[in-house]
């Protein structure tokens, strides 16, 4: 099996996600640091595996570690090995750490949250109706990531006068640039902001999500510490980076289809489809890490080998045409049916799912009715993503607002 190499600056990930589909339904990857695993690629396997008991969430399992191969300044090592959390384990004791959670996230609950969000995205949209007419805004500074990370920051009880810190920490977090000297020191960081966050809210509970998990815990759910700071850190790293890239993923695919941005902003196509065929077509995760084979698993003609690593590839998987035909690589708003699994599958399947949509849904149809004529200020071509191997994510989204 021929082994391709990630990119760790991520140059051309279309042409990445190829050469994978093209390996699949499982290839042989090296991640950035030269860490050797396993990616699925296909639909229907992915779908099968992420529902096998087999493949966990428990790094011990994984040879690599087990042989000290896996140095704790690997930049990606908070990615592989956050802390006890929903995100790494699995059977009951995913069930309750989970469970909270997802009781605060179903889609009723989350409806409450709508009149909120409007008033966030009206309050961006005025902000940026005040900005000197014809200049080039980077909506994704000014727009995309103020709403998640307030709508998330809110949900969860952090401060606002925490966000710059937070952004400073999450860039280093996931980038494959950050240099290996500095991983601990990050990663403490996270931990120490995270845990003053928690204690803070320990002293002085509000009406939100951090205060109830340390609630629970008090009466009987039996969080440690450890488990409401790791899942608060989870949420929200997890809870804004991914509606961000939706958010600027659906306005650099509408710009560069002209003819499918005048059908939706005519209300032919609803915004719902332009939500979901973005979350498939240019999926804000590219691969998620990690889980570990706990025997042999056939994949197809193919054998994920026990002890080792396995990644799922959403960039491949979501243009797979064994799914979605011969026009998986087009970009299609009226595309029907459309069953991604661009938040998962299984047991860990994104719990934030119904809040990113209803953030996107809100959002994007506000800021086209405030800017019908928004464009974007330079080629799609020299739009350059963020060396970022598990986000789909750019630099900036420079536009014009017309």
């Amino acid at each position: 099996m021929t082994r391709i190499a990630l990119d760790p600056l991520v140059a051309d990930l279309d042409a990445e996600s190829a050469a994978l589909r093209a390996a699949g339904p499982l290839a042989e990857v090296e991640l950035p640091g030269g860490v050797h695993c396993y990616a699925v690629t296909h639909h229907a396997e992915a779908r099968q595996l992420l529902t096998d008991s087999r493949v966990v969430k428990d790094i011990n399992v994984w040879n690599a570690w087990q042989r000290g191969e896996i140095p704790m300044d690997w930049p990606l090592i908070g990615l592989a090995n956050p802390g006890r959390s929903m995100l790494t384990v699995d059977g009951a004791e995913h069930r309750r750490l989970r469970s909270l959670v997802a009781q605060a996230l179903t889609v009723k609950r989350v409806e409450r949250l709508r009149a909120g969000i409007e008033a966030l995205t009206n309050a961006s949209l005025d902000r940026l109706a005040a900005l000197p007419k014809g200049e080039t805004v980077d909506l994704k500074a000014e727009f995309a990531y103020p709403l998640p990370m307030n709508v998330i920051s809110e949900l969860m009880g952090v401060d606002a006068a925490d966000h710059p810190r937070l952004k400073e920490l999450f860039e280093k977090f996931f980038s494959t640039q950050t240099p290996p000297e500095e991983v601990p020191q990050m990663m403490a960081d996270l931990g120490t902001l995270f845990t003053k966050i928690v204690d803070d809210k320990r002293a002085n509970p509000g009406d939100d999500l951090t205060s109830a998990l340390i609630a629970a815990s008090e009466e009987g759910d039996h969080l440690t510490n450890e488990e409401i700071v790791n899942t608060l850190q989870l949420i929200i790293a997890a809870g804004h980076e991914t509606t961000i890239s939706l958010v600027v993923n659906v306005v650099e695919a509408l710009q560069t289809h002209p003819e499918q941005r005048k059908r939706v902003l005519s209300g032919e196509v609803p915004w719902e489809n332009v939500i979901e065929e973005t979350l498939r077509w240019n999926t804000p995760t590219s691969h998620v890490l990690i889980r570990f084979a706990t025997e042999d698993i056939e994949v197809g003609d193919k054998v994920l080998p026990k002890g080792e690593a396995l990644i799922v590839s959403f960039g491949a998987l979501g243009r797979d045409e064994k799914q979605y035909g011969e026009t998986a690589g087009e970009f299609d708003v009226t595309r029907s049916p459309n069953r991604h699994i661009a938040f998962g599958h299984g047991p860990h399947v994104c719990p934030g799912a119904a809040l990113s949509r209803l953030e996107a849904g809100v959002a994007l149809p506000a800021l086209y009715e405030r800017f019908p004529d928004l464009d974007l200020a330079v080629p799609a071509s020299e739009l350059r993503n963020k060396p970022i191997v598990t986000q789909n994510d750019l630099y900036e989204l420079p536009v014009d607002l017309g």
